[in-house]
Order: structure tokens, then sequence, then C-alpha cells
């Protein structure tokens, strides 16, 4: 699965409906702590931890 962090699109892959619910909700909460973490990343830096959906 491949989503596009700015806007939460799906780019290419399938999730079952359940599974893609719960990724896009989680996503949706933790949407800027994702954007920071792939900024991390660009810069060869380890992303920081992002809490798990509960």
């Amino acid at each position: 699965m491949l989503i596009e962090l700015q806007n939460l699109k799906i780019l290419k892959g399938y999730l079952s409906p359940r599974a893609l619910g719960l990724v896009m909700e989680w996503a949706a909460m933790h949407q800027n702590e994702l954007l920071h973490a792939w900024e991390q990343a660009l810069n060869h830096q380890i992303p920081d931890k992002i809490e798990p959906l509960k």
C-alpha cells in the first residue's frame, strides 16, 4: 500500500476495507508526526517513534 502523506491519498495497493479503515484512522491522527518522520528519514536521521493505534 502506498499512501501520499500530505493528503492521505491512496496511490497504489489494496487492503481489506477494515484494515484500510484502521490505517487511515491512524494516519489521520498522526499525519503531522508521519510528515516529520518522513523528513527525518530523507535527512538520513532515525525517525521518531509514532504511537500505534489503540
